[in-house]
């Protein structure tokens, strides 16, 4: 299998026969229609799963929803709030909430929860596991909120993480936020995530284009042994 860095939580799975394309935003190209979603995923054989975790614009682009008309073989699995915010028809896609789960002869998907809005997806391939966390993040903002609300948002953050851990306590992959935006300490959630699940490859998310910012996690991450995807540029990939 193969996983391709798209842009932002957009990446690609690529395996036999399939593939998967996880909160699409943004192309990897100058133009919304070129890159590697449009000019080599899109012409791929085999069957197309379309993943969104939530409805926010970053994370759910509905031009997604026009690519049946030029791929037959696609199946869309949305968060069940895109269809609450009207984001997509009850016909367009299978929708989950928190718990729920698809399978068929390619994979299994089960729906986690977030500290946001949506869900995150755990994902079996061929006995492997990948974790898409979508908004799941200890989302705390250390230097603007309060002790309280920084409090409140761990212990939101970790009780969905042991979920997690409970259900699985190795990933093979784990496409997680490491957001620069926090402030100081931006990487705590993902050093929680790491200590709580043993992880085969960290993927980062939610960092838009600041490759540099994620040095000092990368740093923490190989020192406790965990391989990281030192993204440079869109569109890089790692085989898995």
């Amino acid at each position: 299998m193969r996983l391709v860095y798209i842009f932002h939580s957009g990446y690609v799975i690529e395996a036999d026969g399939f593939a998967l394309l996880i909160d699409y935003f943004k192309d990897t190209g100058v133009s919304p229609v070129e890159g590697y979603v449009h000019d080599t995923l899109l012409s791929r054989p085999g069957k197309l799963y379309v993943l969104s975790s939530h409805f926010h614009p970053d994370h759910f682009n509905p031009e997604v929803l026009e690519w049946k008309k030029q791929k037959a073989d696609i199946q869309y699995i949305f968060s069940r709030d895109i269809l609450r915010h009207k984001k997509a028809k009850a016909e367009d896609a299978l929708y989950l909430m928190k718990g729920e789960q698809y399978q068929d002869e390619n994979l299994k998907i089960k729906a986690f929860g977030s500290t946001d809005i949506g869900i995150s997806f755990l994902i079996e391939i061929e006995g492997r596991f990948i974790f898409h966390a979508g908004d799941l993040n200890n989302w705390h903002w250390k230097d603007e909120s309060t002790a309280q609300e920084v409090a409140v948002a761990e212990r939101n953050y970790l009780n969905e993480l042991e979920l997690l851990a409970k259900t699985t306590p190795h990933l093979d992959v784990a496409l997680f936020p490491v957001d620069p935006r926090l402030g100081s300490d931006f990487a705590r959630g993902a050093e929680q995530f790491i200590h709580r699940i043993e992880t085969g490859l960290f993927a980062p998310m939610h960092f838009g284009e600041r490759y540099n910012k994620l040095l000092p996690f990368k740093q923490y991450a190989q020192e406790r042994g965990v391989p990281f995807a030192g993204w440079t540029e869109k569109g890089q990939s790692v085989d898995i």
